[in-house]
């Protein structure tokens, strides 16, 4: 199963401060699932509406960003690969906004809750 992440949703599940340097939100969150990913042999995207500065690297996991950043552009973009998938029940969307969940939904795709993600990969 593949899994696209909607990153600030998740990383916005714990108000841990992060909106101070959302940066090394993004690369913490990123070293979480790449953790988690390899544990469980998990195909991964996490989405970020932006390109992280410094740029985040990754063997094991996808780390991608939106063509044009503006708020909720990771929505759209996780759409977007959605819509290319051969298979899209075979995909879980990870995410916390109503619209993507719907539009996830309409193309036939699992919706995980952020919180209830980001759970799971703390719990290893």
């Amino acid at each position: 199963m593949r899994w696209y992440v909607d990153a600030m949703n998740v990383i916005g599940t714990r108000p841990d401060g992060w909106w101070h340097d959302r940066d090394a939100a993004m690369h913490r969150l990123v070293d979480l699932i790449e953790r988690w990913a390899a544990a469980e042999g998990e195909d991964v995207v996490v989405v970020f509406e932006r390109r992280p500065s410094p740029p985040i690297r990754s063997t094991v996991i996808e780390v991608a960003h939106a063509r044009r950043p503006r708020p909720n552009a990771a929505d759209d973009e996780i759409v977007r690969r959605l819509r290319a998938e051969q298979s899209p029940a075979q995909v879980r969307v990870v995410t916390s906004d109503r619209w993507l969940a719907e539009q996830a939904g309409l193309l036939g795709a699992v919706v995980q809750g952020s919180e209830s993600f980001r759970a799971m990969i703390e719990a290893g």
